[in-house]
């Protein structure tokens, strides 16, 4: 299967992950109001992807339908997935296993492009370094004495804008968090074509290409109504082109902040209310992994996403920890000013996958600028 027919194969499944896990973590937040973070849905899909191609029974059918690959061979699509993502220019993909237990042969066969090792948390580290650029220095989940099996995904990206912002049109501007209080922050500007915006049911999307042609990310900023969730208005990121309405303009004048997020997020608490429940308990049925009786102890996930007036750079870090079970295996313009909390949405560069999603609801502290 080709790169870009197992990338379109699964998009779907990806994208409806997304929209669960925001709806999710959505519900959790206090008071109905979302606080920043940022995540990344393809890296969480590729991470469960591989545990779930070593399940079986019950744990592997909840698994199967959250990934929406129930009666698909799931080594493969995890395989097809991760080589048509990493395709993309300026994104890296990876994933490796460490473990303290036997890894049956087959499993590991069944997922070629993943590298396995003895278990040993200062390689773990290092390996996590590497592969992020050194955006994440190090494996968000502890590893104890318990842990048998860490199944780590990484995407790393570092891209240019196509047309990057003048620096010195960087001046400071206010943004109204989602509590209401007013900072003034380091906003950047620029004119762009009326095509790199529109709206979805009232939300204002605008793109901005990265260097590399028709393969590089795309990164959209989405810019809902005002008190939007954040579920919501993410997935106007990924919305089909029929749902898309063109913005009547000829220029759009983009104010948008610098910005620099960076997330852990505790996934484990969240699976039961995404349908997975079998995978977590001592009924967990791992038994084409491993001949130890497996469960799933942790999923953690760090991610980082920064903005500047030159380009986009993101990471994430996914684990899924095992511990032993105990039973089964002046011309017209129109301004568009992210002024208030707003999401930033970076996909592959069909625009189909969400690589990463991210939600500014609190003033943005920008990253440190490039010479």
């Amino acid at each position: 299967m080709g790169q870009a027919t197992g990338l379109t194969t699964h998009a779907g499944a990806m994208r409806a992950l997304a929209e669960r896990w925001l709806r999710v973590r959505g519900e959790g937040e206090q008071h109905g109001v979302d606080g920043d973070f940022v995540c990344s849905p393809a890296g969480l899909w590729l991470a469960l992807g591989a545990v779930t191609a070593g399940a079986r029974g019950e744990t592997a059918g909840e698994l199967e339908a959250l990934l929406g690959l129930g009666g698909a061979d799931v080594a493969g699509a995890v395989t097809d997935s991760a080589r048509a993502l990493a395709g993309t220019r300026q994104l890296g993909v990876a994933t490796r296993v460490w473990s303290r237990t036997p890894v049956y042969r087959a499993y590991r066969e069944a997922l070629p492009d993943i590298g396995f090792g003895h278990m040993d948390p200062a390689e773990i580290d290092a390996w996590v370094r590497e592969a992020t650029g050194g955006l994440i220095e190090r494996l968000p989940a502890e590893i104890d004495k318990n842990s048998l099996l860490a199944l780590v995904n990484v995407l790393a990206l570092k891209a240019r804008w196509a047309s990057p912002f003048e620096g010195r049109a960087t001046s400071d501007r206010p943004f109204t968090d989602a509590a209401g209080t007013v900072s003034h922050v380091p906003t950047m500007h620029q004119h762009l074509g009326a095509g790199s915006g529109w709206t979805v049911d009232g939300t204002q999307v605008v793109e901005l290409r990265c260097e590399g042609g028709e393969s590089a990310v795309r990164v959209r900023f989405v810019l809902g109504k005002e008190g939007a969730r954040a579920a919501e208005v993410l997935a106007a990121g990924w919305a089909p082109e029929e749902r898309r309405a063109p913005i009547d303009t000829e220029k759009i004048a983009l104010a948008l902040p610098r910005l620099e997020l960076r997330t852990t997020t505790e996934i484990k608490p969240q699976l039961a209310a995404l349908g997975v429940t079998h995978a977590t308990t001592d009924h967990a049925d791992f038994s084409a992994l491993s001949p130890e009786p497996l469960k799933i102890e942790k999923v953690v996930q760090e991610a980082v996403v920064k903005v500047a007036e030159l380009g986009v750079e993101a990471a994430a870090v996914t684990v899924i920890v095992a511990r032993a079970a105990g039973m089964y295996r002046p011309p017209r313009v129109v301004p568009i000013a992210f002024d208030r909390p707003f999401g930033v949405v970076v996909l592959d560069g069909t625009g189909e996958v969400p690589l990463f999603t991210a939600w500014q609801a609190t003033a943005p502290r920008g990253p440190v600028v490039e010479e």
